[in-house]
Order: C-alpha cells, then structure tokens, then sequence
C-alpha cells in the first residue's frame, strides 16, 4: 500500500520544499503582546516563559494564539503585555512553501482526481458456499505502492498551478537609472517546470495504465430502433460469478434535450 506520509515527503523532495527547526528567543519589555517568528507555515510549535531559571509552559489557546501560516505568535491573558525582563522561547519546524495542511489538501484532491472511478474486486465464497465478487472504492490504503509517485507528482503539479497563480501577478520593474528586473522570469520558469511535470506524469499514467492519462474503453449505447429507446448493458461477469446481473448507466450528451416542458405523445414507450 502507499504511505501517506512518504508520498508527502516525496512531494517536498520534488518542490525542495524543506523545513527547517527554528528556536526564538524574544525579551519582554512590558509593551509589545504580539513577535514576528523566523519561520513561517510553522508546526510542533512548544512556547515558554522563562524567568531567571523558572521555566513555565504556555497553553495554546489560553495563553497565545499562533498563526502558523504567517509565523506570528499573539499573547493573551496575564502574558500580555510580556513582563519587562521575562522571555519568551518558541521552538518548533518551519515549512518552506507550503504548510503540511496545505499539501495534505493538495494530496486529497490529487488521490481523488488519479482514482477517479477505480475500484478494486474482492474474490470471496459467501456462507452459501457460492463465489461472490466484491467491488470497493480504491483508498489510499489499497493504492499499489507503484502508484505512490505518479500521485506525488500529480500533487506537484497541483502545487506548481498555486505558485504560479501568485506569480502571475508579478510585474517587471524599470528604474530611471536603467535598471530592469524581470519578476515575469519567475511566472515563465515556473509554467514550464509545470509542462514538464505534467509529460512526467501522463508518461508514468500511461505506462503503468492508471490515472488521468490511462487508455480507457467503453461502451457504446444502441438506440432501439423500434422504441428509441436506449438498449441496457451490463457489467461482464466472471464465469463462476452467479449474483445477478449489474446494470451499467453511462453517461448520455443531453445538450439537445427539449426543456420546453412540454409533454411528448407516448404510451408505454411507443411513438
């Protein structure tokens, strides 16, 4: 089975999106509530007060509030203002670009999108003694840990299409001096390194036969002739397989539908 946390970890080698263990130490002066940390997208954050050598733990919620995203801790209750001599000691990890909560969004739509309609059959004899089938949604307990890449680099791509939407609104700076900067650069390279991400996957999807860019088959719905009426089909079954029958529903294009309302001449299917 795939591995949540090294699909994750897999997705952060291939952004080099790192974080970093971060420890600050800030000194009160009985005015200021609120510090600026050296990381942002924080996580596992401890925060202290320490007087002489009495260090006290403080409660998250009651004594701070933290804004893991922006890297700013906010002090409440009888912390704020921090007393004139005390100190303050956060330690925790700093995110590069991306928080894990926001990768962990990313990796849920990017394993929703891959297993889009896949599902995995079960062979099994029922307490009849008849062989039966079972058919489930495929979960990411039950993804092949060859697909555990493919996955990765669907969330990368997912990833690289939010960093160039920041990046689109860059714009180039000229100076009177002659100075030009090129910020558009960073919105050019990053759109490329999405193409090449993308041929990565739909090579890998390709090869291996899942995802989005897996060859697929399907079927062809006939028209009855006599009724107009659309001819079911059916699930194909194994040949020991003795439950009923599953009926098959593809899509049908209704961009010609008449939404007039009104009611068409039939009697039990027949014009």
């Amino acid at each position: 089975m795939a591995d949540k946390a090294s699909i994750l970890s897999r997705v952060r080698v291939e952004l080099g999106d790192f974080g970093t263990d971060f420890r600050d130490v800030f000194l009160g002066t009985g005015e200021l509530d609120a510090y600026d940390l050296s990381a942002i997208n924080t996580a596992n954050v401890t925060v202290r007060a320490r007087v002489g050598n009495v260090s006290t733990p403080l409660v998250a919620g009651q004594d701070y509030t933290l804004d893991s995203r922006a890297g700013r801790i906010l002090l409440r209750g009888s912390y704020a203002p921090l007393a004139d001599g005390t100190e303050l000691i956060v330690e925790g990890a700093g995110g590069g670009m991306f928080a894990d909560a926001d990768l962990e969004q990313l990796l849920t739509e990017a394993f929703l999108q891959h297993t889009n309609g896949r599902t995995t059959r079960t062979r099994y004899r029922d307490e009849h003694g008849f062989i039966r089938f079972r058919d489930e949604a495929v979960t990411l307990d039950t993804l092949p840990p060859v697909e555990g890449l493919p996955v990765a680099l669907l969330v990368v791509i997912n990833a690289l299409w939010v960093l160039s939407t920041d990046a689109a609104g860059d714009v180039d700076v000229d100076t009177p001096d002659g100075t030009h900067v090129n910020r558009q650069q960073r919105y050019e390279q990053l759109i490329h390194q999405l193409g090449l991400v993308q041929d990565r996957y739909d090579d890998l999807c390709r090869q291996l036969g899942v995802g989005l860019s897996r060859i697929e088959m399907f079927d062809l719905r006939r028209v009855s002739r006599t009724t107009g009426r659309l001819v079911p089909i059916f699930k194909a079954q194994e040949y020991d397989d003795h439950s009923l029958p599953t009926r098959k529903i593809p899509s049908v294009d209704s961009r010609e539908e008449d939404d007039s309302g009104v009611p068409s001449v039939a009697y039990w299917g027949w014009w």
